[in-house]
């Protein structure tokens, strides 16, 4: 059943149908003793529960009594890589020993090693593995994920990687809404090992036109010595002309100008951006591009964290997502993400909250459906198990979720 009422709830959400900016993004609407009625996977009324309007059919709807629990939006995890084969446990282990990501890459480790795990994988085991990594990140509070390919670097297999990422997006049982994105430009192949501008060639010439319609956005890892600005820029121009929306790894390992680029294309996002430039800052800013921030990959990897608080005080709208992926960032904690974000990026919680509520949204080109808890907007909903969102940072990487509701539906309760 997807009509559920909410009762006396402590309901707190940002506003609104694009992303938050600046000091818009620690504005969050409060509401005590509050209401949230949805109809149909979608929500009537969220207010005043002594103002919600009368149910006609009150039969057609389970009531969930919120009382002493704080309500939110349901999280977004903008920015993972969701789809691959094997595992990296050796290369985690190199890293603390001291081996930089670029060296492990170089000697045949990083990326590439992922790939020849996942050309052998089927379909099936994909969506199975996938499916996993879904349920716990459900139990975080996600509502919504994005998921990439990138692993394949061939036509067969990023088609494989699309085609998991479909099934997940349109099982009738699937917990999270699922948004795809096609990243073949995620390393250079080994058989182009030296030609990076041919095998941009073969993206947009052969890629491109095979991949058309199964993903929302085109991604690209533009880093020195992977594609650097003019290539990044010609594969991300035709991916538009093909009818992608535009998101770019950008200014990760060095200041590279990333962030310029993605202001210049106008992308939805740009993430991680731990060595983003001031200029490149200034440009996304006024570009209305969402700096999607990545704190547990930093932490993972032992770099400054990226400059949320420039962004955010540069008037940029900020997201935060998790990065999960088999090499840099082996995680998908949304709590540990919170801590991180509050205690070492110096964002205050309601930042924290708008950053992976209604912007993560936005960096996803979905905000006029969900990420707040507002009429008309879906039904994603969590309840936490303590009556004050300033719970989740001070309880340090622990899960303060109770129930995760998905356009109307209960998928996850935790006891």
């Amino acid at each position: 059943m997807n009509n559920l009422i909410i009762k006396n709830a402590f309901v707190s959400t940002p506003q609104g149908s694009t992303a938050l900016k600046g000091a818009e993004m620690g504005k969050i609407r409060t509401i005590k003793d509050a209401a949230i009625v949805i109809t149909d996977g979608v929500i009537d009324y969220c207010g005043p529960q002594a103002d919600m309007p009368e149910i006609k059919n009150p039969g057609d709807y389970k009531v969930v009594d919120a009382k002493g629990n704080a309500v939110l939006p349901g999280f977004v995890d903008s920015h993972t890589h969701l789809i691959f084969g094997g595992y990296r446990p050796d290369e985690f282990e190199w890293r603390m020993k001291g081996d930089s990501y670029m060296s492990i890459m170089e000697r045949g480790g990083g990326i590439q090693s992922t790939v020849n795990a996942t050309r052998g994988e089927s379909v099936e085991n994909f969506v199975k593995k996938a499916q996993w990594f879904i349920n716990r990140m459900s139990e975080m509070g996600v509502t919504t994920v994005e998921a990439k390919s990138g692993y394949g670097l061939d036509t067969e297999t990023e088609l494989k990687m699309l085609d998991a990422i479909d099934r997940l997006a349109k099982d009738p049982e699937q917990k999270l809404r699922v948004i795809s994105t096609f990243l073949g430009a995620h390393a250079v192949p080994k058989e182009y090992k030296g030609r990076t501008a041919e095998y941009v060639d073969h993206i947009i010439n052969d890629m491109l036109p095979v991949v058309k319609g199964k993903a929302k956005f085109c991604d690209i890892f533009t880093e020195k010595n992977v594609f650097e600005i003019e290539d990044s820029r010609r594969l991300l121009k035709a991916a538009r002309e093909c009818g992608f929306e535009l998101k770019l790894h950008a200014d990760e390992i060095v200041t590279l100008g990333g962030a310029e680029l993605s202001a210049e294309l106008k992308a939805t996002s740009a993430d991680h951006l731990l060595h983003v430039s001031d200029q490149g800052v200034k440009d996304m800013a006024e570009a209305g591009v969402v700096a999607t921030l990545l704190p547990l990959t930093a932490f993972t990897l032992k770099e400054p964290y990226a400059p949320a608080r420039k962004f955010i005080d540069s008037g940029a709208a900020v997201a935060l997502a998790t990065d999960l992926n088999p090499g840099s960032c082996f995680s998908g904690s949304i709590p540990l993400t919170i801590a991180l974000a509050c205690i070492y990026m110096n964002m205050s919680i309601e930042e924290t909250i708008t950053a992976l509520t209604l912007n993560g949204a936005a960096a996803l080109g979905i905000a006029d459906k969900t990420g707040s808890l507002e009429k008309g907007k879906a039904g994603d909903v969590i309840i936490l198990h303590y009556d004050n969102f300033r719970m989740m940072p001070y309880y340090v990487g622990m899960n303060c979720v109770k129930t995760v509701i998905s356009k109307g539906r209960i998928v996850t309760e935790n006891n």
